[in-house]
C-alpha cells in the first residue's frame, strides 16, 4: 500500500458542511460589494518577490521571516525569477492597477477574495494558508473614502450578525511627520535599551515604529511612555483625521483612538484602523487597514492616493461560531428515491427538467452494493434536509406519474404528479433562498 499523504501543516481542507458557511459568507460579501459599487478584481497568487520587498517593507516580519519564496527553475524559458506566494493582496492589486493603467479615467473601487500564504506557527486564527477579503479604493484622497470603507466593514458585521467587534483608529500622518517622531522614538528607546527584548533591539534603528506594536507585556511601560505620533501631526494630517471622525460620528459608528495602532506594513500613512474582538484570544484583529498614498510611487507608478482593508475569513467564521451565529444552509428541495435501477432513465430525465426549472435536486445514487432498500433511501432523503421525496416507483411509472411525499411539515402527505407536465408543477417544489 502506498504511503498516505496528508495536507501541508497549516494548510487546511475546507469540507462540507463547513464549506457551506464559506459559500454563505462569500455570497453575502458579493452582494454587499455590489451595493457599495465595488468591483471584483483577481490577481495571481504568485508574484515577483521584489513586489513584496518594496511594497511591504524589507524589515517587516512578513518579508524577513514569513514569505514562501523560491527561484523559478524553468531554465528552458530563461525566466529564472525569484518568486513568492502572496502574503497579502494590496501590493498585487496596486501592481495590477499600475501595469494596466487602471486609473487613467479616475478612481477605482475594487474588492478581492482569495488565499494568502505566510510561514508562521499555526494556531487558532492563524494558518500558513489563510483567506482574506480585500477592499481597495484607489485614486481617492479625501477622508470620505476612508469613512466609506469603515462603513462598508460595519455593514458587513451587521449583515452576518457579528456584534462583538470594536473599532480602533489612529493616524500615522505623513512621511516628514513620521521622520520627526522616529527620531524622538529612537532616542526614547535608546534611553531605555535595557527594557527592550531582542526583537525590539533589532528593530530600534530599522523600524522603531513597530516596537510600539509589541505583544511583550514586559515592554508595556516603556511603550506607553514613548512619544506619540499624534503629537507630531501637522494641520493637514489632523484635518484629514478629524474629517474621518466627523463622518463616523454622523453615522453613529463607535470607535476609540489607539495611539499605539501602527499596523505591520510599511506602506501606510494617515488613517489606520482595526476592528478587534476579545473572543479569539491573541488573534483578536478581525479586519485591518488604512491609507497608503505612497505605494503607487513605491512600486514604480505615478503617485496616487489609496486606502483599503483586509478581513481574515477564518477569523470571521471562527468569531461567528463563538457568538453562536446561525448560518442558513439551503438544503435540496427534492430528494429522488429510485427503488429500481430500471427507473433511472426516466428519473434522470425528470430530475434534469426540474433542475432546468430551478429546483434543487439530490438523486439517490448506487454504491458498490447497489441502490439499497426503499427504507434506507428514505432515511437518506430525510437526512438530506430535503423538503420533499420524489418516488419513482414501478406502479407510478406505469401510470406516467411520480409520487411526491412531504418530509418536513409533519403530515407525510403524498400526491401524484404527471411526468408529462414536469414544468407545470416544478415551481411548487422550490423553497425560498435563505436570507443573507
Amino acid at each position: 500500500m502506498a504511503e498516505k499523504l496528508n495536507a501541508v501543516k497549516g494548510m487546511n481542507d475546507i469540507l462540507p458542511p463547513e464549506s457551506a458557511r464559506w459559500e454563505w459568507l462569500e455570497a453575502t460579501v458579493r452582494d454587499l460589494m455590489g451595493r457599495y459599487a465595488y468591483r471584483n478584481v483577481r490577481t495571481p497568487i504568485l508574484e515577483h518577490t521584489a513586489l513584496f520587498v518594496r511594497g511591504i517593507g524589507e524589515v517587516t516580519d512578513i518579508v524577513e521571516k514569513e514569505m514562501y519564496s523560491f527561484h523559478d527553475r524553468s531554465d528552458k524559458y530563461g525566466d529564472n525569477d525569484h518568486l513568492t506566494l502572496r502574503p497579502e493582496n494590496t501590493a498585487g492589486i496596486v501592481r495590477a492597477a499600475i501595469e494596466h493603467n487602471m486609473l487613467y479615467d479616475g478612481g477605482k473601487r475594487l474588492w478581492a477574495i482569495g488565499p494568502m500564504f505566510r510561514r508562521e506557527k499555526p494556531q487558532r486564527g492563524r494558518f500558513r494558508q489563510f483567506h482574506q477579503i480585500d477592499v481597495e479604493a484607489l485614486g481617492f484622497a479625501g477622508p470620505d473614502i476612508d469613512a466609506e470603507l469603515i462603513l462598508l466593514a460595519s455593514a458587513l458585521w451587521k449583515a452576518i450578525g457579528l456584534t462583538d467587534v470594536r473599532l480602533e483608529l489612529n493616524s500615522l500622518g505623513q512621511p516628514a511627520e513620521r521622520a520627526q517622531h522616529r527620531a524622538q522614538l529612537i532616542a526614547h528607546f535608546e534611553a531605555h535599551a535595557d527594557k527592550l527584548d531582542e526583537d525590539g533591539k533589532r528593530r530600534l534603528h530599522s523600524n522603531p515604529l513597530r516596537i510600539l506594536d509589541t505583544k511583550n507585556p514586559a515592554m508595556k511601560d516603556v511603550v506607553e511612555s514613548a512619544p506619540r505620533l499624534m503629537d507630531f501631526l501637522g494641520a493637514e494630517s489632523l484635518a484629514h483625521f478629524e474629517g474621518l471622525k466627523a463622518i463616523l460620528d454622523a453615522n453613529g459608528v463607535a470607535y476609540t483612538i489607539n495611539p499605539r495602532l501602527v499596523r505591520g506594513l510599511d506602506y501606510y500613512n494617515l488613517s489606520v484602523f482595526e476592528f478587534v474582538t476579545d473572543r479569539l484570544g491573541s488573534q483578536g484583529t478581525v479586519c485591518a487597514g488604512g491609507r497608503y498614498d505612497g505605494l503607487f510611487e513605491q512600486l514604480g507608478g505615478k503617485p496616487a492616493p489609496a486606502v483599503g482593508w483586509a478581513i481574515g475569513v477564518e477569523r470571521v467564521l471562527d468569531l461567528m461560531k463563538e457568538q453562536g451565529t446561525q448560518i442558513p444552509v439551503r438544503a435540496p428541495d427534492v430528494y429522488a428515491v429510485v427503488p429500481d435501477a430500471s427507473a433511472m432513465p426516466v428519473a434522470l430525465r425528470t430530475l434534469q427538467q426540474l433542475r432546468d426549472a430551478g429546483v434543487r435536486v439530490q438523486m439517490h445514487a448506487a454504491t458498490a452494493d447497489g441502490l439499497g432498500s426503499f427504507k434506507s433511501q428514505f432515511k437518506r432523503a430525510d437526512n438530506s434536509g430535503a423538503t420533499y421525496a420524489l418516488i419513482f416507483g414501478a406502479d407510478e411509472l406505469a401510470r406516467g406519474e411520480v409520487t411526491l411525499k412531504a418530509l418536513r411539515d409533519g403530515s407525510g402527505a403524498q400526491t401524484s404528479r404527471p411526468l408529462a407536465e414536469v414544468a407545470a408543477w416544478a415551481a411548487t417544489l422550490q423553497s425560498p433562498a435563505p436570507n443573507t
